[in-house]
């Protein structure tokens, strides 16, 4: 599972993959959204991504992430 998340004030996102299901992902980050605890996940190379919950700007969780830059018509 690619997982995406994108911090305030910070420029670039941080990406990683995660054996963990869509679901258990979205769980962990809700929670440490709401009650301003840590996002604290363990990605598949066995790192973990630790990451202020009220700083969160955006999570984006999927099994693939492609980002399409180019200067034409797709």
């Amino acid at each position: 599972m690619d997982i995406e998340l994108g911090i305030q004030n910070v420029a670039r996102p941080v990406n990683f993959s995660s054996d963990e299901g869509a679901d258990k992902i979205s769980s962990i980050i809700a929670e440490a959204v709401s009650t301003g605890s840590l996002i604290d996940v363990t990605d598949n190379k066995g790192r973990r991504i630790l990451v202020p919950g009220n700083a969160l700007g955006y999570a984006t969780i999927g099994s693939e992430t492609r980002h399409a830059v180019g200067f034409g018509a797709l």
